[in-house]
């Protein structure tokens, strides 16, 4: 539902439900109910500059049922039943668009409280692996417009990545971690010419975790500094 209550301003709200097949069997040799998510978002959309520049800030809910859970008749077995409770809910930030001829930017910063709140093992309250509170980036780009040097352009950005748990347990943490990336580009009529460096300076980081039992397998490292070169035609 969006709602438009002045020009290049408008309000939004979206409501949806889901569902995930859990593989598996019970203990009684029956497959599991499917897993099953409810969310809505709210928020408002704002044109800027003439429409050039689109900002949108939104509040999100999300709520994952039957999540597969130890069964307490069987503790210590590996088996399964299907009534823990998963909960998300935070705010994204975005913006994108033209500031002024040639200056581009992408810029998005979210908070998301991603936490267990049913379960027979884990403590209600622990925070879902590899999910951090605080993620933001920014990649701004500038071509020069006219004269000899039309059509080169630069552009910098940044990614900043809060500390994540390394598991359900929450038994140890993942720390954050903060990039920067640079490029160079030249594009004539159809041609375009790039040369993109990833992790500047090279920090050593954890790009990625998940439901890991130990510190030995705390997740996979990161890119380190990469320099990727391009040769593009549009046709």
């Amino acid at each position: 539902i969006v709602y438009q209550p002045i020009e290049y301003f408008s309000l939004y709200a979206s409501y949806s439900q889901s569902f995930n097949p859990n593989t598996g069997v019970a203990a009684d040799g029956n497959p599991f109910e499917p897993e099953k998510g409810e969310g809505f978002e709210v928020g408002v959309k704002a044109e800027l500059l003439d429409g050039n520049l689109l900002a949108t800030l939104a509040y999100f809910d999300i709520t994952k049922q039957n999540v597969l859970t130890e069964d307490p008749n069987f503790p210590g077995l590996g088996i399964s039943i299907a009534t823990g409770e998963q909960h998300s809910r935070g705010i994204e930030f975005d913006l994108t668009g033209q500031i002024l001829p040639g200056w581009n930017i992408i810029a998005s910063y979210a908070y998301t409280d991603a936490k267990i709140t049913e379960d027979n093992t884990i403590a209600i309250g622990n925070r879902l692996p590899g999910i951090p509170l605080h993620n933001a980036s920014l990649w701004t780009t500038y071509q020069i417009q006219n004269g000899d040097f039309a059509g080169l352009g630069f552009g910098i950005g940044f990614n900043f990545v809060g500390n994540r748990q390394g598991d359900l347990n929450n038994s140890f943490a993942v720390d954050s971690y903060f990039l920067t990336n640079a490029a160079v580009f030249y594009q004539r009529d159809s041609w375009r010419f790039a040369l993109n460096f990833k992790n500047l300076f090279d920090v050593n980081y954890v790009g990625s975790t998940g439901n890991f039992g130990s510190r030995q397998s705390a997740g996979e490292p990161g890119e380190p500094f990469t320099v990727i070169g391009s040769i593009s035609v549009r046709f």
